[in-house]
C-alpha cells in the first residue's frame, strides 16, 4: 500500500513540475522542436527527455549509497525541499525570482535544439539535451523525487518510482509536443492563469509535507485495523469490477494433503487460491485465518488450495514444505509450483496473494497481503449461501503494523542498503570491515562471508553482521550450508537480548537447525536498535530480513 502510494506521489511530482516556473524556459523550446520534422519527432523528444532524467536519477542513487549518507537525514532533506518549492509555488515574488533564475536556460537550449529535425532518433536527442539544460532548473521537488527514489530499497522498486515520476512529466509534455503550434496560440490563456494553478499545487503540496513531518504513516492512515468478523454483509464486499475465468492450476510439481486438482473439476464449489510461501513472514502471519476458514467452512462447500511459490531456492524442497505445512497445522491442500507456471497463469506479483473463484469458476475478488480478513470471510459466506451474521472467528492471527524497517534482502541480487565499504561480489568469499556507523534502515558484515545471489553465508567463526532497523519483532530467514546446526550469539544495542529475545533466539542464543524463518527480536513498543549477529562458526546462511511489530 505504501509503495503504490509512493508512486502516485511520484507521478503528481512530476506533474507539479509541468506547472512549475520552471516550465517556461523549455516551454518554447520543445514547441519550436516539435513543430519541426515529422511525426515521430516529438515521441523522441519525450523519450529521450524521459531518459536523461531517469539516468541522472539512478546515478544519483548510486552515488548516495556509495556514499554511505544516512536515509533519516535524507528523508529530512526531501522534506524541506519540497516544503521549499511549495513555498515558491504560493508566494508570487518567489515565483518570479525562481523564474528569473532560470531563464538563461532557454537561450542554452535553443542552441543545442538547432541540429536534427526529422525522425525519432533526432528528437531523442534534443530530448536529451533539453533535459539536460533543464534539469538544474527543475528546483528542490526534482531532488524531493531523487531522494524518494534513493531511500527505495531495491533498484527495481527505485525504477518503479522513477517512471512514475516520469511519466507524470513526460504526459503533458507530449501533449505540448504533439499540439504544436496549437499550443502556442493557446499559451496566453495559461499565461493568464499561472499563478492560481501554481497556487494550487504549492497548497497540495505543502499540505502532503505537513502531513509526512508530523510521522503519520500512510499506511496505517489509510488502511483499516480490521476485527476478524465484524464485517459481515449480504453481498459481495470490493469484488473485482469484472469477474474473468479462473487459470488453471499448471506445472505443479507435487500435491500435498490431496490428490492433484483441477480448476475445472472443482466447478460447484467455492474455491480460494493462496499464493504463499513459507519463509514470508507477511505470509506466515495469515496462515491463522487461512487454517480457520478451512475448518468452518470445508464441509459447506469450501475449497481452500494453497500454491506455495518459492522465493528462495530452499523453498522447492519438498520436505522444507511438508515440515512447514505440519508445523502451521495445514489440512487443505498445497500445491509446489517451483517453476511459477500458476504464479504466472494468475499474472500474480505478491506474497501472499488471495484470489476467491465462485462457483462457476470466475474469480470475482481478490487481495494482496495481509488484512481484509473480515471482507475475505464476508465474501466466502457469501459465495456459499450462508447467514452473513454468523461469523466464525479465525485463530490469532496479527494486524498490519506503522512504520518500520523495510524487507532487506543479503544477497548480492537483491541486496539493498549495504554500508560496509567492501563491495558484495557474487561468488567470492571477501573480508568485510564496519564503517564507522550503520544509519537507519542500513546494515553492514565484518569478517570473511561468502556472498551468493540470494545470501550470504559465514566464511569464518566470528564473522558478524549488523542490522540498524525500527520494528517491534526482527525475522531472518536462516539455514546451514553444511547440514549440522549452527549457533550464533545475538545482541542487541551492545548488550545482551534478555527481555527483547525472539522465540527462536532465547537470552540471545540462536541455534539453526533448518531453512526457515527465525525470530530474532521481540521488544515491545516498536523501537530504533542496532542488531548484531556472531557466527560462531562457518555455514550460518543469511537470505532476508523482514520485520512486524
Amino acid at each position: 500500500m505504501s509503495h503504490f502510494l509512493d508512486m502516485w506521489l511520484a507521478f503528481f511530482e512530476g506533474l507539479a513540475l509541468v506547472a512549475s516556473p520552471c516550465i517556461l524556459p523549455i516551454l518554447p523550446l520543445i514547441l519550436g522542436a516539435s513543430v519541426e520534422g515529422g511525426y515521430r519527432r516529438p515521441f523522441g523528444i519525450i523519450a529521450g527527455f524521459i531518459l536523461t532524467f531517469t539516468a541522472f536519477a539512478m546515478v544519483s542513487r548510486t552515488l548516495v549509497f556509495a556514499s554511505g549518507v544516512d536515509l533519516t537525514l535524507l528523508r529530512t532533506g526531501s522534506l524541506i525541499l519540497l516544503g521549499l518549492f511549495g513555498l515558491i509555488l504560493i508566494v508570487p515574488s518567489l515565483s518570479a525570482r525562481f523564474s528569473a533564475l532560470t531563464q538563461h536556460v532557454a537561450s542554452i537550449g535553443a542552441k543545442l535544439s538547432e541540429d536534427g529535425r526529422e525522425g525519432f532518433s533526432s528528437g531523442l536527442l534534443v530530448g536529451s539535451l533539453i533535459g539536460l539544460v533543464w534539469t538544474p532548473c527543475a528546483g528542490p521537488i526534482l531532488a524531493a523525487a531523487i531522494v524518494q527514489i534513493v531511500r527505495e530499497e531495491s533498484t527495481f522498486k527505485a525504477l518503479l518510482l522513477v517512471g512514475s515520476f516520469a511519466v507524470g512529466v513526460g504526459i503533458p509534455m507530449l501533449m505540448i509536443a504533439l499540439l504544436g503550434r496549437r499550443v502556442i496560440t493557446r499559451v496566453h490563456f495559461l499565461s493568464a492563469h499561472a499563478e492560481s494553478i501554481r497556487k494550487v499545487f504549492g497548497v497540495l503540496i505543502l499540505l502532503a509535507v505537513g502531513f509526512m513531518a508530523s510521522g503519520a504513516d500512510i499506511e496505517s492512515f489509510f488502511q483499516k485495523k480490521y476485527i476478524p468478523g465484524s464485517v459481515m454483509t449480504g453481498h459481495l464486499i470490493d469484488g473485482v469490477p469484472m469477474p474473468y475465468p479462473a487459470p488453471e492450476l499448471s506445472g505443479i510439481t507435487a500435491w500435498l494433503n490431496s490428490e492433484p486438482l483441477t480448476l475445472e473439476k472443482l466447478k460447484g464449489k467455492v474455491v480460494l487460491i493462496d499464493f504463499w510461501t513459507y519463509s514470508c513472514i507477511n505470509c506466515v502471519r495469515t496462515l491463522p485465518y487461512i487454517t480457520g476458514w478451512d475448518k468452518a467452512y470445508r464441509d459447506k462447500g469450501l475449497v481452500i488450495i494453497g500454491v506455495h511459490s518459492p522465493e528462495f531456492e530452499f523453498e522447492k524442497n519438498k520436505a522444507n514444505v511438508e515440515a512447514a505445512i505440519a508445523a502451521h497445522h495445514i489440512e487443505y491442500p498445497v500445491a509446489l509450483d517451483n517453476h511459477f507456471d500458476t504464479w504466472t497463469n494468475f499474472r500474480n506479483r505478491y506474497w501472499p496473494a488471495h484470489y476467491l473463484i465462485n462457483r462457476e469458476g470466475q474469480v470475482v475478488y481478490t487481495h494482496f497481503g495481509e488484512g481484509n480478513y473480515a471482507e475475505t470471510e464476508s465474501n466466502i459466506r457469501y459465495l456459499l449461501g450462508l447467514n452473513p451474521k454468523e461469523a466464525a472467528k479465525p485463530e490469532g492471527g496479527s494486524s498490519l503494523f506503522a512504520r518500520q524497517t523495510p524487507e532487506t534482502y543479503l544477497g548480492s541480487r537483491r541486496a539493498a542498503n549495504f554500508t560496509s565499504p567492501e563491495s558484495l561480489e557474487e561468488g567470492k568469499e571477501i573480508r568485510f570491515a564496519y564503517p564507522k556507523s550503520v544509519p537507519q534502515d542500513r546494515w553492514a558484515l565484518s569478517g570473511k562471508w561468502r556472498v551468493e545471489g540470494e545470501r550470504i553465508i559465514s566464511a569464518e567463526a566470528g564473522a558478524k553482521l549488523k542490522l540498524h532497523f525500527t520494528a517491534g519483532k526482527v525475522f531472518l530467514v536462516l539455514g546451514t550450508s553444511t547440514g549440522a546446526p549452527v549457533e550464533a550469539d545475538l545482541t542487541l544495542n551492545g548488550a545482551p537480548l534478555g527481555p527483547s529475545s525472539g522465540k527462536d533466539s532465547p537470552n540471545g542464543k540462536l541455534k539453526v537447525k533448518a531453512h526457515t524463518l527465525y525470530e530474532l527480536v521481540s521488544q515491545s513498543p516498536s523501537q530504533s536498535a542496532l542488531l548484531e549477529i556472531k557466527a560462531l562458526s562457518p555455514g550460518l546462511e543469511a537470505y532476508a530480513f523482514t520485520f512486524g511489530p
